[in-house]
């Protein structure tokens, strides 16, 4: 049965196409990804199939929920059957309580109170968030608020779910469990759920549809488990597949069946495949610190318990360096302490052998340090993405950038990763010696975040020392010379990547799972490719 059907759709802002004659349908229960470069228009798309949220601009075709066109759905009906998770869970949190936020949707369409205490305790139970019952919103992490915003949806019995990037901002852990959350739902409740992600990582396993954006158009649809012969000749589809299948592809033949899980390449691997000697690449960097962290503690207010305490760390001269830990760890919060826009509470912050609080007048943020937000709107102040790049005299070309198609946009039109890209050029006019960075590849296709990797190491080459803060495991293996652990308020351990990655069980790569049962060293696709050979018969 058809419960969704797409139909010749096509869709432009003013004078600029985004979706060009788009037709595909969803069976009841089905489970499908969306997914395609930054900017294709995967968002558009997604808010089309959600009326009360449909961008303004010029729409043609149908679109049809159980044989009924949207614009001519029940208003009840539609806010309750189709539900809408966003990218960003702060922009959709009503309330100040979860409690109050999981009976909010529930109040709005008058349901009896005994109605709504019953069915927001059987969804917490269901959902694992009890202890989180009576907490306060600003309480919980990224990852929970995620889960909140699920839940409360969840709440009003939807029949199909509608989720954009929902795991963006989320740490790896905490991006696993909200995929299999996602998994239950369909699995128990049958609900459809139409998702659009960047990371296939654990996604793509678990669905039965796959759809492709690109140039407008759904240039692939049908099972994930074919996706591979076509996407050997895309760069941005293999770049975006699952390690198993990036790992596996090359060696597969004719119509051979491509791994999509950690166990399937495993497999895979020992039946037909030897792995050569690896040798750990060297990293190379100054052991001159020019930035020196020493105890410091920090607490958002004096009653409060601390953050951060007694956290010791060095950045060295010619080196990226990634501090990585879960959500609610306080990475973001520690960016801001080097960045001096927080005040720390013991202990000492050096730059360059002299205080973080010895610069004045702004002398810290001449050439000197930089920082680029996790909000990144907070960057941009001006009507137009040329007119934010004229302010600070920056150069995209500088980059390797080509972004000529989004200068006369308004920056908060761009998408996710356009308006990452086009605040990192901005912060980089600045010409800073070391660089801050929270989360720089949220919302970035694999494309991009490559290109964002590249940048890195040639800042690196001209002298720029860098911290990055990311939830990007795989992203930190591409690029970093060291990785740092922030867990409990403290760096609880450090080391090359490699040594750091192969230590750890679960915050670890995914080609790191499939390639330690034969050498733990392996980090990366690249590596992994390199190192596995056929085994003669």
């Amino acid at each position: 049965m058809k419960q969704l059907s797409v139909q010749n759709l096509s869709f432009s802002y003013s004078d600029k196409k985004i979706l060009d004659n788009i037709s595909f349908n969803i069976s009841k229960g089905e489970f499908v990804t969306l997914c395609g470069k930054t900017g294709c228009g995967k968002t558009t798309l997604l808010r089309l199939l959600k009326k009360e949220l449909q961008p303004k601009g010029k729409l043609s075709g149908k679109i049809l929920y159980n044989n009924i066109p949207l614009e001519n759905l029940d208003e009840k009906d539609s806010v309750c059957k189709i539900g809408f998770v966003m990218q960003n869970p702060d922009s959709q949190i009503i309330t100040d309580k979860v409690y109050h936020e999981l009976a909010f949707g529930l109040e709005s369409l008058g349901l009896e109170n005994s109605v709504i205490k019953r069915k927001i305790a059987e969804t917490a139970c269901y959902f694992g968030i009890e202890d989180l019952f009576y907490k306060n919103i600003h309480e919980l992490s990224g990852g929970q608020k995620q889960l909140l915003n699920l839940a409360s949806i969840t709440a009003m019995n939807p029949e199909l779910m509608i989720l954009d990037e929902p795991t963006a901002q989320l740490d790896p852990i905490a991006r696993e469990n909200f995929f299999n959350t996602l998994k239950k739902l369909n699995r128990d409740l049958s609900i459809t759920i139409i998702i659009t992600e960047h990371t296939l990582e654990h996604i793509l396993p678990i669905s039965d549809q796959l759809l492709v954006l690109e140039n407008e158009k759904i240039i692939y649809n049908d099972s994930p488990e074919k996706i591979y012969k076509i996407a050997e000749t895309n760069s941005y589809l293999f770049k975006a597949m699952p390690s198993a299948v990036r790992i596996s592809a090359p060696f597969l033949k004719p119509n051979e069946p491509c791994p999509l899980t950690t166990k399937g390449a495993i497999q895979y691997i020992a039946k037909n495949l030897n792995v050569k000697p690896f040798s750990i690449p060297k990293k190379n960097h100054s052991e001159n610190a020019i930035l020196k962290l020493k105890d410091v503690s920090f607490r958002y207010s004096k009653d409060s318990s601390d953050i951060l305490h007694d956290l010791s760390l060095e950045l060295f001269e010619d080196e990226i360096l990634f501090v990585l830990g879960g959500n609610g760890a306080g990475k973001t919060t520690f960016l801001n302490i080097v960045a001096g826009l927080l005040k720390y509470r013991t202990g000492s912050i050096k730059l360059f052998e002299k205080k973080i609080s010895s610069y004045k007048d702004k002398t810290l943020y001449k050439n000197n340090l930089a920082l680029l937000p996790q909000d990144v709107k907070a960057v941009f102040a001006k009507d137009t993405v040329r007119e934010e790049l004229a302010e600070t005299g920056a150069n995209p070309t500088d980059y390797g950038f080509n972004i000529t198609h989004l200068l006369k946009k308004h920056p908060y039109d761009l998408s996710g990763g356009e308006q990452q890209l086009c605040a990192l050029i901005k912060v980089l006019a600045s010409k800073p010696k070391v660089l801050l960075l929270d989360e720089p590849t949220k919302g970035a296709d694999s494309i991009l975040k490559q290109q964002v990797a590249n940048i890195l190491l040639k800042l690196k080459s001209s002298g720029i020392s860098i911290i990055v803060v990311s939830h990007d495991i795989e992203f930190a293996a591409s690029c970093a010379d060291r990785c740092a652990m922030l867990f409990g308020g403290e760096i609880i351990s450090e080391g090359e990547p490699h040594k750091f990655f192969s230590q750890n069980s679960f915050y670890t790569t995914a080609t790191n799972k499939i390639m330690r049962s034969f050498d733990k060293n392996i980090i990366t696709v690249d590596e992994a490719i390199s190192s596995l050979i056929w085994r003669e018969k």
